[in-house]
Formats: structure tokens, C-alpha cells, sequence
């Protein structure tokens, strides 16, 4: 690169110092909060019998939700990216409708569904003696409302980026659908599988507004550790730290580990 393409590529000052000022915006808040943590008792917080729940409830929510969302995303974004049919463009923004829609409405939303006083959660009820709301199984629902977006969207775009040209040569060669799709298929979307699945989990644990609504925050039964930290903002600030390190950690591990996905590599 020449000096005159060094130039060419040189960002105004203004520029510089506008995106300084955003990083400091973002950086402030989780500086204050590491900065405010009490490291010697940081253990001892993290293993009560409270953040000891929270942390195995936040576990299996998430990783339900999780594998729920590869159960029932995977055939989904695969629907919705080979198949033609009419109002796929309404199917997909319903699908997507948990990215934009403020947590707490879904937890609403689910309730109206769900509840036993709801047509579908009365008869689970009567018929089956499931019920949903304020359980452990009301809050992996919950978990898997707002997760399952984020890997329909991810799987969706990696089948809709493939080259369909290697599908196309393994069926001209005798193999039929479901070969194609396990042997050709799935093994070349699957970084963005896994990409979709970590991205999944990742919001799963971090859930606060549709969980607290629909599925309550009972402790051992439903408060997970968003919501053991709005719990001990009020009786033990230090706790409420303590956890909210824990999801800040593992939030800047997902982010980090998948910025390939995002920025090729950059």
C-alpha cells in the first residue's frame, strides 16, 4: 500500500473521535461494574444456596432451549429457505418477531396462550395435567420463545448462502433427499449450526422480561440468574455484581468466539 493509499484510507479526526466516545459509552458501564465487585467475597457469593439454583436453573433453561431450537429451528429454516409457498414472508417475520418485540410482551403473549385459563393451557391441564405457567417448563418455554429466532435466522442464511451445486451432484450421483441433506447438507452449514446454537443459549441465559412474566421468578423453580440479579439488587448488591459478572463473562466469550461468523475473521 502506498502512502497515498495510507492517506486515502485515513479516518477524519472527527470521525476518530466520534467512535472513541461510543467504545467509552459501552466500555463505562462494565468498567463500573467490575470495578465495583468485591473480589475477596466474589466466591462466596457465587456459591450460596440461592446463586447455586440460579446458576443450575439458567444451565438447564438454556440448554433447552438450546437443543430445542436445533429440534425445531433446523426443519423451520429449512422451510423457509428452499421452499416456495404463499405468505412465506409473513411465516418469516412471525418467526422473527421475538428479535424486535420487547421481552416482557412475549411473556404476555404466552401467558394469554398458555395459561390454564387459555383454551390450549386449560385443555394441557385437564387432559394432560401439564401446566406451564410459573414451572421450570414455563421458563424454558419462555427461554426458547426468544431464542429460537436467533438460530432460524443464522441456519436460514447459511442454506440460503450454499452452493446448491453440491446437492445438485450428489442427487445426479443416486443419492436421495434425506442422504443429501445428512451427508452434503448439514455438514456444510454446520459452523453456522453451531454458530446459531451457541447464539441461541447465550440470549436463553440472558432471558429476564418474557421469563418473570409468564413463567414467574419462584426460586428453585424459576429464577434464573437474570432474575436472581434483579432479586438481590434490593437485599445484596454485591451478590446482584457477583452474578451479573458471570453472564457479562460469558456473553464477551460468545461474542468473541463467533466474531468469524460476523466479520470473516476481521
Amino acid at each position: 500500500m502506498t502512502s497515498r493509499d495510507r492517506a486515502a484510507v485515513r479516518p477524519p479526526v472527527v470521525v476518530v473521535g466520534l467512535a472513541v466516545v461510543t467504545v467509552v459509552f459501552f466500555a463505562l458501564p462494565l468498567v463500573g461494574l467490575i470495578a465495583r465487585a468485591r473480589w475477596s467475597t466474589l466466591w462466596a457469593d457465587l456459591t450460596t444456596t440461592e446463586a447455586r439454583q440460579a446458576l443450575w436453573l439458567s444451565a438447564v433453561c438454556s440448554v433447552s432451549a438450546a437443543g430445542l431450537s436445533v429440534v425445531f429451528g433446523t426443519p423451520l429454516a429449512w422451510v423457509l429457505a428452499r421452499v416456495r409457498f404463499p405468505g412465506r414472508a409473513l411465516v418469516r417475520g412471525l418467526v422473527l418477531l421475538p428479535l424486535v418485540l420487547p421481552p416482557v410482551v412475549g411473556g404476555v403473549a404466552l401467558l394469554t396462550a398458555f395459561s390454564r385459563r387459555s383454551p390450549v393451557g386449560g385443555w394441557l391441564d385437564d387432559v394432560l395435567g401439564v401446566q406451564l405457567t410459573f414451572t421450570t417448563a414455563g421458563a424454558v418455554m419462555a427461554a426458547t420463545f426468544v431464542a429460537l429466532p436467533f438460530y432460524v435466522i443464522t441456519v436460514e442464511a447459511a442454506l440460503r448462502g450454499m452452493d446448491r451445486r453440491v446437492e445438485e451432484a450428489a442427487a445426479s450421483l443416486g443419492a436421495g433427499r434425506l442422504t443429501v441433506l445428512r451427508r452434503v447438507t448439514l455438514p456444510t452449514i454446520a459452523p453456522s449450526v453451531v454458530a446459531g446454537v451457541v447464539l441461541a443459549w447465550a440470549r436463553a441465559l440472558g432471558e429476564f422480561g418474557a421469563t418473570i412474566t409468564f413463567a414467574g421468578n419462584i426460586a428453585g423453580r424459576t429464577r434464573t440468574l437474570p432474575l436472581a440479579v434483579y432479586l438481590a439488587l434490593e437485599a445484596d448488591q454485591q451478590a446482584a455484581i457477583a452474578l451479573s459478572l458471570v453472564l457479562l463473562v460469558v456473553s464477551l466469550v460468545v461474542l468473541v468466539a463467533l466474531r468469524d461468523r460476523w466479520l470473516g475473521g476481521a
